[in-house]
C-alpha cells in the first residue's frame, strides 16, 4: 500500500501533538508492509532536519507559506496533487483544518482517511473567520472522509451528536514506555536539581493555560522548587511574548522547543507534571508524562477526564487558585506511582489503522 500522509508540518522533532503522533505511528506502518510517504511543509525545514527518510518513511517537502492563517491550506493543496500524481492508494490528512479540502481530494479519485485529532475552533488563538474554516473543515471531512479516525470517545460523541455519522473509528493516541534517564547534566545546566521542579510541556499558546499555571507557580506558599515549562510557538505573536515576559519576572525556566535526551533528563528527574490546558484532543504530553510514572495534575476538561485518573490528580480549569492549592498537596506529598498504559500502545495503534486502510482499498 502506497500512503501520502498530509497535514502536518513534519518530522522528525518537529513542535507539535500531530507531529509526534505521525512521528511514532508511521515507522510503524513501515515495518507492517505499507509504502509511506509523508508531506513536510518547507517553512519547517532547516538544514539539520534537511533529510529525505527517517526510519523508512519517504520525506517529501513541498512549499508551505509561513503564515498561520494560509500554510495549512496551500500544503494540504499541494500535497492533494502530488499524492494524485504518484498514484497514492490512500491518502490521509490529519487535523480538520487540512481536512476541507477532503472533498476535492475525492473528487480527484483518491482514498481519504481523516484523523481528528480535536476540535481546533475551540482553541483561543483563532479569530471568528478561521474558526468558521476550521468548522466547515470538520463537516466536510465528516461527510466525504472514506474513513474518519477520532483520537478520543468524546470527539466521536461529539461526530455523533452533530452530524450523525456513527461509523467512525476510535483509535488513540500513544505513548512509547521510556528507558529513563541516569543524568542530570542538562537539568543542572538549567540550575535545576532532581526531583525539585514543577514541569509542563506545550506550545506557547493561550489555550495551554501556562500563564495561569506561572501565576499559580508565583503563589506557592513553598519556594524550594522551580517551574520549567518546555515548549515554543508555533508563530511568535503578543501572548508567547508576554508569556516569556511573566515567566522572566516569576524566575520560570523556559527551554524553548526540546526532545530526545534533553527532553528525557526533563522528564525523568521531575516532581510533578502539570498541564493546565483549555482545550486538548487527547494530549500526548500527559500521557508522556504518564509513561514516566511522575505525579500528574491536570484541568478538569472532558478531554483530560477521559484518561480516568483519579480525582486528586484534577484542578478546576482556570480556577488558578485550586491549581495553586492542589500543587502544593501534591508537592508535600511522596508516592509511588504507576498508571496503566495498556490502551495507549503504539503497536497495536499501527495495526489499527492498517486494517482501516486495507478495508478503504477493499471496499473499492
Amino acid at each position: 500500500m502506497k500512503i501520502v500522509v498530509a497535514g502536518t508540518r513534519g518530522i522528525p522533532d518537529i513542535l507539535g501533538g500531530v507531529e509526534t503522533h505521525c512521528e511514532e505511528l508511521y515507522p510503524r506502518l513501515v515495518e507492517l508492509g505499507c509504502e509511506v510517504i509523508l508531506i513536510r511543509r518547507s517553512c519547517y525545514i532547516n538544514q539539520i532536519n534537511k533529510i529525505s527518510s527517517y526510519k523508512g518513511i519517504t520525506l517529501k517537502d513541498i512549499y508551505a507559506p509561513r503564515l498561520k492563517s494560509l500554510e495549512a491550506i496551500v500544503h494540504t493543496l499541494l500535497a492533494i496533487f502530488y499524492a494524485r500524481k504518484i498514484k497514492a492508494d490512500i491518502l490521509h490528512i490529519h487535523a480538520i483544518g487540512p481536512a476541507i479540502l477532503t472533498p476535492l481530494a475525492r473528487l480527484l479519485g483518491l482514498k481519504v482517511v481523516v484523523t481528528h485529532h480535536g476540535q481546533d475552533y475551540l482553541r483561543q488563538k483563532w479569530g471568528k473567520i478561521a474558526k468558521t474554516v476550521l468548522k466547515t473543515g470538520e463537516w466536510l471531512c465528516v461527510k466525504f472522509a472514506n474513513e474518519l479516525i477520532v483520537i478520543s470517545e468524546l470527539i466521536n460523541n461529539h461526530i455523533q451528536q452533530k452530524y450523525k455519522r456513527y461509523n467512525a473509528r476510535v483509535v488513540f493516541n500513544g505513548v512509547s514506555i521510556p528507558v529513563k534517564s541516569n543524568e542530570a547534566t542538562y537539568i543542572q545546566s538549567l540550575s535545576l536539581s532532581p526531583q525539585k521542579y514543577i514541569f509542563s510541556l506545550g506550545r506557547l499558546v493561550k489555550e495551554k493555560g501556562f500563564h495561569g499555571l506561572i501565576k499559580a507557580f508565583a503563589k506557592l506558599n513553598d519556594n524550594e522548587y522551580k517551574l520549567v515549562i518546555a515548549g515554543e510557538a508555533d508563530h511568535a505573536d503578543v501572548y508567547s511574548e508576554h508569556l516569556k515576559q511573566l515567566a522572566k519576572e516569576n524566575g520560570v525556566v523556559l527551554t524553548g522547543f526540546i526532545k530526545g535526551e534533553k527532553l528525557n533528563e526533563l522528564f525523568s528527574n521531575a516532581k510533578l507534571f502539570v498541564l493546565p490546558s483549555f482545550h486538548e484532543g487527547l494530549p500526548i504530553s500527559l500521557l508522556e508524562a504518564m509513561s514516566y510514572n511522575i505525579d500528574v495534575l491536570i484541568s478538569d476538561i472532558p478531554a483530560n477526564k477521559e484518561v480516568k485518573l483519579p480525582e486528586n490528580n484534577y484542578f478546576m480549569c482556570g480556577n488558578w487558585d485550586d491549581l495553586k492549592n492542589k500543587m502544593e498537596e501534591k508537592l508535600s506529598h511522596k508516592e509511588n506511582i504507576s498508571y496503566d498504559l495498556s490502551m495507549y500502545n503504539w503497536d497495536k495503534i499501527a495495526a489499527q489503522t492498517v486494517e482501516i486502510y486495507k478495508k478503504v482499498i477493499k471496499r473499492n
